[in-house]
């Protein structure tokens, strides 16, 4: 992989990278109640996908990884004030996924032309 590839990835909706065969898109968006768990909860899900809304993330997944992410989401939260949501969708459905606007990318890229 090139620097720039590193610096500027390809975002999980574009045509030229799709989830693999054994890969779902999943969709996740949380509400946290409390700061300290909010701040756990975005750097679990930014281990695992790309965040394209402040509380929204794409990640491309296989069903293992998708239950290890999930569960360490489940050992963070209190179900009783939070709430996760992740919807599976499969490779054909990911492809017709639309887009419009700006999108939200806490990924930091440093690039120096010379």
């Amino acid at each position: 992989m090139t620097w720039f590839e590193q610096a500027f990835p390809i975002l999980p909706y574009e045509s030229r990278k799709q989830p693999g065969a054994k890969q779902m898109l999943i969709l996740l968006g949380y509400d946290i109640a409390d700061p300290k768990r909010l701040a756990k909860v975005a750097k679990t899900c930014q281990d695992f996908g790309l965040r394209v809304q402040y509380s929204f993330f794409e990640c491309h997944l296989d069903d293992p990884t998708f239950d290890t992410f999930w569960l360490r989401l489940l050992d963070i939260i209190d179900e009783e004030n939070d709430r996760l949501v992740a919807y599976r969708i499969d490779a054909r459905s990911a492809r017709s996924t639309l887009t419009a606007g700006t999108m939200v990318c806490t990924e930091k890229a440093v690039c120096y032309l010379v």
